[in-house]
């Protein structure tokens, strides 16, 4: 009968540190109307529960919220108290990626709506505008997003 020979293993695997295992991305939403009117009032409804579906299927996602603003205008952001409380969240590392339906929807202000992207771009967040297929981590974004935002 043959003998076995036993050769002991020269290195060990180690665990990957947890600040090394992927996590999933933290996700929210932004959704706004303009009016209160009830054609305006269901785009709305519309566009919170969309995206609430839409990150809460994808298993890469954790869901923050849907930040909404109604009958508010865009052209401005200081009055818009969700998209603020978005902001600050994601500029404190809380979110991650932020979906929202459109640049006008977004922002209607070239200098917010860019302000705003490279502020959370220089922290990791990335915005991705559903209408325009902008994502701005994408590098050609800042020059679409400047001549879109100047039309909305």
């Amino acid at each position: 009968m043959p003998e076995i020979e036993i050769i002991a293993a020269t290195k060990t695997l180690q665990q990957q540190p947890l600040s090394s295992i992927a996590r999933k991305s933290r996700v929210a939403a932004y959704a706004r109307v303009s009016t209160e009117q009830d054609e305006q009032q269901s785009s709305y409804e519309a566009q919170v529960d969309f995206y609430t579906r839409y990150i809460k299927s994808n298993p890469d996602w954790e869901f923050v919220g849907v930040f909404a603003d109604r009958g508010i205008t865009g052209t401005n952001t200081k009055n818009r108290e969700s998209f603020n409380r978005m902001i600050d969240l994601a500029l404190s590392g809380g979110i991650d990626i932020i979906l929202t339906k459109s640049i006008s929807r977004f922002a209607r202000n070239t200098v917010d709506t860019l302000q705003t992207v490279r502020e959370l771009k220089a922290v990791g967040v990335e915005v991705r505008f559903e209408k325009e297929n902008l994502h701005t981590f994408d590098p050609k974004c800042e020059m679409m997003l400047t001549i879109m935002s100047s039309l909305a």
